[in-house]
């Protein structure tokens, strides 16, 4: 018969030994120490001021007085360490750490999880809410296949409801994507989380809109004016304008407002005139009243000149005439169209 129990290594006391207390109080100590074992702490070398009953687990770069012992549980009783030989399967709460561990026969890990979990909410390096039930905090997240392809799927109950990605800075929304209260796809942008911009629709039947994209048709009030030479108009009426595109303060020739740019960036331009064909009428789109854009030249009917320009935020617009001659203005008549590419 062994002198121990097989698990935990508890002295038997033995026929006719004697001092019998000895090894009933050396089991006891061990029973201590080993049922709802705590942990105290990992460490390599024995620590200053234990506590009676204090467990440690000897880390492999042991020292000093725990030299030779690596991996062995030290626990502080009576003055002195006694000296435990985990085995696969013990556990134990690591206070240090705040969560269960479990021996594998060469290190202390976390106890595995169940291969099936449901739980109301989860949290990994963060805590969850009721409204965000599972909750991670890491440098990234990692979907991958299993052997095929991989689907993420965000699901709404109705059309008027919200399935969407939120990108956001310290908390505040910048950027969504996804269908935000109807089943169209959209991209939306804000600057503080509050004032939302559309800049990107795809509805259900595949049309692309850009709601937020410079476009602009301007035209004065349909009219037939002859012009003094030299003359600058602008427009008064915008038949067509998105993304910003205003109308500036009315110019002093009393003929409309300039056309001002929303944005920066590079700018289809089209420019239309429909002279009355009593002279010969030279019309040119200018920026700033001083740089030449795009120029048009003719006597006869309606024709267009386009061009690309670049253009800078607050950039104003306007047309200068050579005559004098006569002008159909307005809509479809001497117009300007513009759009951001």
């Amino acid at each position: 018969m062994p002198d121990t129990t097989p698990n935990l290594a508890l002295p038997f006391i033995l026929p006719a030994q004697a001092q019998k207390h000895v090894t009933h109080n050396e089991a006891l100590q061990r029973l201590d120490a080993l049922v709802q074992l705590t942990i105290t702490d990992q460490l390599a070398e024995p620590p200053i001021g234990a506590q009676e009953g204090e467990a440690f687990v000897i880390l492999s770069e042991a020292s000093g007085a725990w030299s030779d012992r690596a991996g062995r549980l030290a626990v502080w009783r009576d003055d002195a360490w006694l000296y435990l030989v985990p085995k696969p399967g013990w556990r134990a709460y690591v206070q240090t750490e705040e969560r269960m561990k479990v021996f594998d026969g060469q290190e202390w890990k976390h106890l595995p999880l169940p291969a099936s979990i449901e739980a109301e909410t989860l949290g990994l390096g963060a805590t969850p809410t009721n409204n965000t039930r599972l909750a991670i905090a890491s440098h990234g997240s990692l979907f991958t296949h299993q052997g095929a392809g991989h689907s993420l799927k965000i699901n709404k109950a109705a059309a008027t409801e919200t399935a969407s990605l939120m990108l956001q800075t310290n908390w505040s929304g910048r950027a969504e994507i996804g269908l935000t209260g109807d089943d169209h796809l959209s991209i939306r942008v804000s600057a503080d989380g509050n004032t939302w911009v559309q800049a990107l629709e795809i509805r259900p039947d595949g049309m692309i809109r850009g709601p937020a994209r410079p476009i602009a048709r301007a035209a004065l009030a349909p009219q037939l004016a002859t012009l003094a030479n030299g003359t600058v108009t602008g427009f008064d009426q915008l038949h067509l304008g998105q993304g910003g595109v205003a109308l500036g303060a009315t110019l002093p020739s009393g003929y409309g407002k300039p056309l001002v740019v929303p944005v920066a960036g590079v700018y289809q331009m089209a420019l239309t005139v429909t002279p009355d064909g009593t002279g010969f009428a030279t019309v040119t789109l200018k920026r700033n009243g001083t740089v030449d854009l795009l120029r048009h030249a003719g006597q006869y009917g309606t024709s267009t000149s386009m061009a690309l320009v670049y253009l800078e935020l607050g950039d104003e617009l306007t047309l200068q005439h050579s005559g004098p001659t006569g002008y159909y203005l307005g809509y479809a008549g001497t117009e300007l169209n513009l759009m951001m590419v």
